[in-house]
């Protein structure tokens, strides 16, 4: 039997660490350093698909979390205010009021089991990855007595419900805060599928649904928009640079704005947005010149496939005109519903010309993917936090890829016919602490993209669906308009890190920011 010790095992992290302070072989042979170099820039474009932007004849926008960045923690803590205070007013105990949201625990793509009120990190598989039920982490024996098999079926909509959105965090940290008060009151009796207080019991699916309903009645009501126009600039990012963007983009081809927002709102955040005094370096204009169409109320994901009746709206009044609206392209006119080819109609584009942005990978990306055939840009902000741990901690990834490949040579001269078993028993446990800190460094659950080595659900959906994606919208105005963001060569079989490449003259185009560890 093959016996690496504890000691060989330790001697590879303390390798990897000296190299790393000396600045040696790591950070130059490896791609770190060009990854260290665009963070500074912060303005990296990462690559799924090759893309030529020359070829893009039109070019839209999603609204909210797009061109609207809203202000983090302060938006999500206004919505989970808002959030708890309606359940408290439905008739949930007062003692939830001394809940505050914490923006280091909830993070994009986590499941709900409504059956047993945990929150699930999963793979594309639906293996799961990580396990909490309230704010407990659950682990072994724990986990098994909720998933024998560690594994869901995550096709199940009626049980599972994924939380894909960065408007989905105040209602995820809810969920969490729920089980936690109700485990923790000596007033209620847990349950594996909820908790009794005398002959009563509340079930995780109804605690879900009235979550659920909480959530529909801030929308309907417009609570949430109303205290966000309040405050602009404690809650939205204004950003110069915005209306260059738009204004270069026009110059090129068409540009339309999609948003699910009615057009009030609509209306009163582009201005926030775009409308800069006269004097400053943007000429003012209307903001609705920044665009060839403008969409509002649009229901996606339904937009991306019957979608609605076109209506045009009276932007003097706000209210939608009467009848179906049939005829060609208004410029400057406002319009509510309709359907993806529709849009393409109005615009005289094919959907292989036109170039989406959005934050959601569902109802922006994934539909009009899979349904148009749209180039897809995904905005996924939560990259800034990913890019710092993995610049800082690189020789945490280089450790983890080193100890597969230490597996690996134990294994090396053995077969189907070999007699010997390795005992990698330190590797394993040397793997998991490597593991379990790097994901510290990024919040209570871990990577938005990772555990460990593995791709969350998110990760998997992103490369394939988004062609491309970044922080932020703004990085385009990093590249010319005929630039080609062009994907590195990946080998399926092989387990490898990304390339990344770097241009002295602008920012690096990335590959797949999810290397193969």
């Amino acid at each position: 039997r093959v016996h690496p010790t504890y000691a060989q095992i330790t001697h590879i992290a303390l390798l990897f660490t000296r190299q790393t302070q000396g600045k040696r072989t790591l950070v130059k042979s490896a791609s770190w350093y060009n990854l260290k170099r665009s963070l500074k820039r912060g303005v990296s474009v990462f690559v799924n698909r090759s893309l030529t932007l020359e070829n893009i004849k039109c070019y839209g926008f999603d609204m909210d979390y797009t061109l609207a960045v809203y202000k983090s923690p302060e938006y999500e803590s206004l919505g989970f205010e808002l959030l708890r205070d309606r359940l408290v007013s439905m008739g949930y105990p007062h003692e939830l009021l001394g809940y505050m949201y914490d923006p280091t625990f909830p993070t994009r793509g986590l499941v709900y089991d409504t059956t047993y009120g945990n929150l699930l990190k999963i793979d594309s598989n639906g293996n799961i990855l990580v396990c909490t039920h309230g704010f407990e982490y659950l682990r072994g024996e724990q986990v098994d007595e909720y998933y024998p098999n560690k594994f869901i079926q995550r096709d199940d909509t009626n049980r599972f419900y994924v939380l894909n959105t960065l408007f989905n965090l105040p209602e995820t940290y809810l969920y969490a805060c729920l089980v936690d008060f109700f485990t923790k009151s000596s007033r209620y009796k847990n349950c594996m599928k909820g908790f009794k207080h005398c002959d009563l019991f509340m079930s995780h699916r109804s605690t879900f649904q009235d979550i659920r309903d909480a959530m529909d009645y801030l929308h309907d009501t417009g609570t949430l928009k109303e205290r966000t126009l309040k405050n602009l600039d404690k809650y939205v990012i204004k950003d110069p640079r915005l209306p260059v963007l738009l204004s270069r983009i026009k110059e090129v081809a068409k540009v339309f704005l999609a948003t699910n927002s009615d057009f009030s709102y609509t209306e009163a955040i582009m201005k926030y947005l775009l409308d800069f005094p006269s004097g400053s370096k943007n000429p003012k204009k209307l903001w609705r010149s920044y665009f060839d169409l403008v969409v509002v109320d649009t229901k996606k994901p339904l937009f991306f496939a019957g979608g609605t009746v076109l209506r045009q709206v009276d932007t003097d009044t706000g209210k939608l005109r009467i009848g179906t609206y049939t005829g060609n392209l208004q410029h400057g006119t406002v319009y509510s519903g309709g359907s993806s080819d529709i849009v393409c109609d109005l615009l005289d584009v094919m959907g292989k010309d036109i170039l989406y942005v959005g934050d959601h990978i569902f109802g922006d990306i994934l539909k009009s993917k899979k349904r148009q055939g749209w180039k897809t840009f995904l905005v996924v902000p939560e990259l800034v936090k990913e890019l710092h741990v993995w610049a800082d901690k690189a020789s945490m990834f280089e450790e983890l890829k080193h100890l597969d490949i230490f597996l690996a040579e134990l294994y090396q001269h053995l077969d189907s016919g070999s007699q010997e078993c390795p005992d990698i028993s330190a590797i394993q446990n040397r793997i998991k602490m490597v593991t379990y800190g790097m994901d510290l460094c990024y919040g209570k659950v871990g990577s938005l993209l990772r555990c460990g080595s593995t791709k969350t659900l998110f990760a998997s959906q992103l490369l394939r669906y988004a062609d491309i994606y970044s922080t932020s919208c703004l990085n385009l105005l990093n590249y010319p308009f005929s630039y080609l963001f062009r994907a590195p060569l990946v080998l399926v079989s092989l387990s490898c890190l990304t390339i990344l490449e770097y241009h002295s003259t602008r920012p690096a185009y990335i590959g797949p920011m999810i290397p193969s560890l």
